[in-house]
């Protein structure tokens, strides 16, 4: 019996660890986006914004919102021209469809591929996981967030949502960024990840 509690002390501090692990890795990204957007040199703040930029509004780092999904492999996708907020039409295929639960709900996203920066090196691997969600124009920003991803070895992503961040439109209007295709409009609040700029 004394045996069995230590077993069970033991996978407890190791569950534990990994959850801790997968929270300062949600810590770490927002921290280093912090960095990029006070930074003049990488920031796309317009000028009179980055002169009292402090820190971007995230949401609190929930385990909720870091999911297990489901990755099924798009077969024989056609290649398309992503809408964007200029007239500019990047190339994308549907890469894959990413399936998960959250607050006992089954979704489905769709991840995609953008066939220029597939070419260029170490972005070979890159996806690019754009969504909508009920928190969109109320506490987050009303174009949607974008995740970025690396194509999985096996059947199972990670997605977290911790790590969603807002697209550069939201806060220069000199950029131009992708628009959010409707397959990827979760039912839901997704309260993680960076919330709108300005109220």
């Amino acid at each position: 019996m004394k045996k069995y509690s230590y077993v069970l002390v033991f996978l407890f501090s190791v569950c534990l660890n990994a959850q801790e692990k997968k929270l300062e890795t949600s810590l770490e990204y927002q921290q280093k986006l912090n960095k990029e957007f006070a930074d003049s040199t990488s920031s796309p703040l317009m000028e009179a914004d980055l002169k009292t930029f402090k820190a971007l509004d995230f949401y609190p780092i929930d385990e909720k919102y870091i999911v297990e999904a489901k990755f099924v492999k798009a077969k024989r996708e056609k290649v398309f021209e992503m809408k964007t907020t200029t007239t500019r039409l990047p190339k994308y295929k549907k890469y894959g469809e990413l399936h998960f639960t959250l607050d006992g709900k089954t979704f489905k996203l769709n991840v995609y591929q953008n066939i220029d920066l597939s070419k260029k090196p170490g972005y070979k691997d890159y996806l690019f996981l754009p969504f909508t969600d009920l928190t969109c124009g109320k506490e987050s920003y009303i174009g949607g967030r974008y995740l970025d991803a690396r194509i999985p070895k096996s059947d199972v992503m990670i997605i977290d949502f911790n790590k969603a961040y807002n697209p550069y439109c939201a806060y220069n209007y000199k950029y131009s960024c992708p628009l959010v295709p409707l397959d990827n409009d979760l039912d839901i609040e997704i309260k993680a990840g960076v919330k709108k700029f300005h109220d």
